[in-house]
């Protein structure tokens, strides 16, 4: 039998694979200004066995742990964001549902082909008419007697017209025409002629060049082997997945952080100012010190996430810290990139130049799996359902009693000792979401700091976050109920009045 190689070993012959594809062999910087990825340089990366580390170790894989799938997205994020996601959304939308809620008679046959044949594998539930809002997809199954017919339609799945596999969101149809309130996921296999998705279209999107995503249509008939098998219902196995996904974003995001970091602070100390360099102005401190927070931030969550995420664990229930990492470290993300752009001048804004990529690269973050906005809002919503109905008005009270933020609000005692209002308007939820989720950002710091990480870094990232949090607590308590003049046309040209 085969010995599994060492996870250091194994994860620094890719780090070494990368680093000489992307700046030896080839230039990332020009690879990332075409479409998709050169079909020599991904057989060469697949070589290395990257989506191993999702794969149980009695299918060969490495065994699915969460440590190891973190630091690959990491990795890999340092040289590629695209290539990360790419691994993302094969490990966390694929490989690990397939893992959890596959039959046993499919699992040995895909998990082989991933292995030897390097396949890949995708996600599909938004569809064009209903992105966020998908327990109203219309895409539908009906139940025959060896198989179950799919049709619909589906767009923006990372990977459209590249993977080999697919797990696909469908609602059942009912005898009477109507459509199940539930959820069920299914497993198409590209390669077969009935379960084969018709790519209509391939989008222009804006960043993630490497990335195809387009519009699919669905008219497939799939075994009923390759069903999904929840635990409960197909909602909360919906929900277990995306919040597994979510919990996976830090992986994503501390290697770009890192990456943007560490480009910012070599050209800002080889940048010459007059007598001195960049690094010597305090205002460019300031700016340099808000990526090393989201640096440690991210570093914090993927601590969080390798110890609650693994597959033995059911998160349909874990919406509060599910959302809370994705958005933060997706705003920290964004913030970091165009941090790096305006500190590089004029160079950062190309697309050749890593900093205006990753500004492209990384604004999809904010937006898919759910956008910021709504995310922020169901965090607020989360919180005051649980105070109404603990009879806690106070948010401080309740965040000193919530084992999430019970030592991170202690940071917060000022801003949070107020009463939440009972009824708060959607603007109001998503900034009280921004917050809350801040401090829920804090108590993951905390936490790493205690298990042995380096002091000034944590010390600087707190208070990074008590400012920007004391700023966020100006803005909600700060009355505003503007609403857009939808006819403004009238007596609004400036030349009038000249």
């Amino acid at each position: 039998m085969k010995t599994k190689t060492e996870f250091s070993t194994f994860i620094k012959n890719f780090e070494t694979t990368l680093h000489h594809l992307f700046h030896e062999e080839r230039d990332i910087d020009q690879l990332s200004l075409k479409r998709g990825l050169p079909s020599d340089i991904l057989e060469k990366i697949m070589y290395t066995k990257p989506l191993s580390v999702a794969i149980p170790t009695e299918y060969g894989g490495r065994g699915g742990h969460v440590k190891e799938c973190l630091e690959l997205l990491s990795a890999a994020s340092y040289e590629s964001l695209s290539l990360s996601l790419t691994f993302g959304i094969n490990i966390a939308l694929f490989l690990e549902p397939i893992s959890k809620y596959a039959e046993a008679s499919v699992k040995p046959g895909i998990f082989n082909r991933f292995m030897e044949n390097q396949n890949m594998g995708g996600l599909m539930i938004t569809e064009p008419d209903f992105g966020s809002d998908a327990l109203n997809m219309k895409t539908f199954s009906k139940e025959n007697e060896l198989d179950y017919t799919i049709k619909g339609s589906k767009h923006w799945q990372g990977l459209t017209g590249m993977a080999d596999y697919w797990l696909i969101a469908a609602r059942k149809k009912m005898d009477n025409g109507d459509l199940s309130r539930d959820v069920d996921f299914f497993i198409a296999d590209n390669s077969k002629e009935k379960q084969h998705i018709i790519v209509e279209e391939i989008y222009d999107n804006a960043g993630l060049y490497m990335i195809p995503y387009g519009l699919n249509s669905l008219n497939l008939e799939i075994p009923k082997k390759q069903r999904l098998i929840p635990e409960t219902t197909g909602i909360k196995m919906m929900l277990d997945i995306l919040h597994r996904s979510r919990l996976q974003f830090p992986g994503m995001g501390a290697g770009f952080i890192k990456r943007m970091l560490d480009e910012a602070t070599q050209y800002c100390k080889s940048r010459q100012v007059g007598a001195g360099n960049l690094l010597a102005m305090d205002q460019v401190q300031f700016q340099l010190s808000r990526i090393q927070s989201a640096f440690t931030i991210s570093s914090a969550m993927c601590l969080r996430s390798a110890e609650i995420s693994g597959l033995e664990h059911n998160l349909a229930t874990n919406g509060l810290e599910a959302n809370s990492m994705k958005t933060v470290v997706t705003d920290l993300m964004h913030e970091s990139a165009q941090i790096l752009t305006q500190l590089s001048g004029a160079s950062g804004y190309r697309m050749s130049h890593i900093g205006g990529r990753g500004i492209m690269d990384s604004r999809p973050f904010q937006i898919f799996e759910g956008s910021n906005e709504m995310l922020y809002s169901q965090i607020s919503e989360m919180v005051t359902r649980a105070m109404k109905k603990k009879k806690t008005p106070n948010l401080l009270a309740y965040l000193s009693s919530l084992e999430l933020t019970a030592e991170a609000s202690g940071y917060f005692k000022k801003e949070l000792n107020f009463t939440i209002s009972s009824t708060l308007t959607q603007r109001k939820l998503v900034d009280l979401g921004r917050i809350i989720a801040r401090i829920v950002s804090v108590g993951y710091v905390l936490d790493l700091g205690s298990k042995g990480f380096r002091k000034d870094l944590i010390d600087n990232s707190i208070l990074m976050v008590q400012q920007e949090v004391s700023g966020l607590f100006s803005y909600f308590h700060f009355e505003n109920a503007t609403k857009i003049i939808e006819d403004y046309s009238s007596n609004s040209t400036w030349s009038k009045f000249a």
